[in-house]
């Protein structure tokens, strides 16, 4: 007998929960590319999603996912050759930097480990040491899907202009964006990359490279830029088909239409809000139940936290024995824990995620926390006490 009949919960770090609203905008026979409501909207579309970003730069949508959008940046701010720095908290730097690898990019790593931010001293140091400025780009993930680690992308700014380095700041905003702060330009980024399948609420499929007036320049400098990459056309079309360099993704646009205005109509300052109460009602369970046994958050320190998703430390095999547990009992997905041990080693099996990200609220977040103790139980994993009344403090707070 299972308890997951009925509508499943998938609670993993992307694609993130699509919201009912969407998916009724995505639901309709395809629309008219040359003319009409699809054309006229885009626009406001463009203008929606800087809003997202506190940008009053440019962004270019791309049909990809994040790695797509990942090329798209580091096509139109590197060229082959040049040298970036790398600053990695978990297997998404890593993965941008092997992807620039590829790229014929010379990549210099700075390495925080899996539980640890950005040391903005340590970033300060290798940059003034690079008095020559062969270092063209520093490259950072804000929020690291796999670790949870949340990085403070203006101490970084700051670091840099400490330095008095050149170098471009390029943030990779995939995991985060509508969920941690983001103020592109406050902060001083110069370019970021997203994605639409996490907090933007709309099914995998789209990229987005959000760029300044340093980043454009630096990309006009260039030898060349892929044609298909160049940011150009798409932020300054001649028409609509030069927004994506060919067939326009249709349904995906109605659907991101509807993602923008709900985040707009509830406000972005409040959607950081929920994000950060939610997030605060999560971890206060597991530090309830870290109290017994080895259940323990893999980021210590609550202000290095995303407020996007929570990676978990268990004794193995527990973590992939609770992800199953839940997925066929109770009809709720967790994340696997990504890039935290090699799936061949026993340590694989002893971390999990939980995401609270998107079209979440406090229900929601309640009810896998309890499936989380259910299946917890289940298997005779030892546990502090406490962990549901420690989040229904939290989502009770005036």
């Amino acid at each position: 007998m299972s308890l997951a009949h009925g509508r499943p919960y998938l609670a993993i770090p992307g694609p993130s929960v699509v919201p009912d609203r969407v998916l009724r905008e995505m639901h309709r026979p395809s629309p008219n590319i040359y003319a009409g409501e699809l054309i006229d909207m885009m626009p406001g579309i463009v203008r929606d999603l800087k809003a997202v970003a506190r940008t009053a730069h440019d962004v270019a949508v791309y049909i990809g996912n994040g790695h797509a959008a990942w090329e798209a940046a580091l096509a139109n701010a590197v060229a082959p050759g040049d040298r970036v720095l790398l600053l990695a908290t978990g297997r998404f730097a890593t993965s941008w930097g092997l992807l620039a690898k590829r790229m014929g990019i010379d990549v210099e790593t700075i390495d925080f480990g899996l539980r640890s931010p950005i040391d903005p001293a340590r970033v300060s140091e290798v940059l003034e040491a690079d008095r020559e400025h062969r270092i063209k780009a520093v490259l950072a993930v804000q929020s690291d899907t796999a670790t949870s680690i949340l990085s403070d992308i203006a101490a970084v700014r700051s670091a840099m202009d400490a330095a008095a380095h050149p170098a471009l700041l390029m943030v990779d905003c995939i995991a985060c964006l509508a969920c941690d702060r983001m103020e592109m330009d406050a902060w001083g980024v110069d370019l970021i990359v997203a994605a639409s399948q996490k907090g933007l609420m709309t099914p995998p499929g789209l990229g987005f490279v959000y760029f300044n007036e340093r980043a454009r320049q630096v990309q006009a400098s260039l030898e060349r830029v892929s044609p298909y990459w160049d940011w150009r056309p798409r932020t300054r079309p001649e028409g609509f088909y030069e927004y994506f360099s060919g067939t326009a993704p249709t349904h995906h646009l109605y659907g991101l239409r509807a993602s923008l205005d709900m985040l707009l109509d509830e406000g972005i300052e409040a959607v950081w809000t929920r994000h950060d109460r939610l997030a605060r009602a999560v971890w206060a369970a597991f530090e309830a139940w870290s109290a017994r046994g080895s259940i323990e958050l893999n980021v210590a320190d609550e202000r290095c936290r995303s407020r996007a998703v929570t990676s978990i430390r268990i004794a193995p095999p527990y973590g992939t024995r609770l992800r199953e547990w839940l997925e066929t009992r109770a009809g709720v997905t967790l994340g696997i824990g990504l890039g935290m041990a090699e799936p061949t080693d026993l340590a694989w099996h002893g971390f999990f995620r939980v995401a609270h990200m998107g079209h979440v609220n406090a229900h929601m977040v309640m009810g896998v926390l309890g499936t989380i103790q259910a299946g917890l139980d289940a298997l005779g994993v030892e546990r502090g006490d406490g962990g549901l009344d420690a989040a229904a403090a939290v989502i009770s707070e005036a």
